[in-house]
């Protein structure tokens, strides 16, 4: 996905409903040829926005990578605060939470 002039939705990217549904095909081609995505307004306001197949693969991966960097950021911050258990320990208290034996 491009970003024009520092923001994400470009003016001539913005359009009515109706407009969509009378040129689907002319703004689907619009929207596949520049990766920008489309919105759709409803009564003067932004309802939908529309992406390419592509360029909504693009922006999950982002949010996936975004997601799995915090989850490591946030473990390393409980490893610098001393907040581990060893594997020994962390079995136990896995066991007990499902309500199974310890092992013997």
């Amino acid at each position: 996905m491009r970003i024009t002039e520092g923001k994400m939705i470009h003016p001539s990217d913005i359009h009515t409903l109706t407009e969509f549904k009378r040129n689907s095909s002319e703004l689907i081609e619009r929207l596949e040829a520049s990766g920008r995505p489309q919105v759709l307004t409803v009564e003067g306001r932004p309802k939908v926005v529309v992406l390419c197949v592509d360029a909504f693969e693009r922006l999950a991966a982002h949010a996936d990578l975004a997601q799995a960097t915090e989850g490591v950021r946030r473990g390393l911050e409980d490893v610098k605060a001393g907040r581990t258990m060893s594997l020994k320990e962390f079995e136990a208290k896995l066991r007990q939470r499902l309500g199974r034996r310890p092992k013997a």
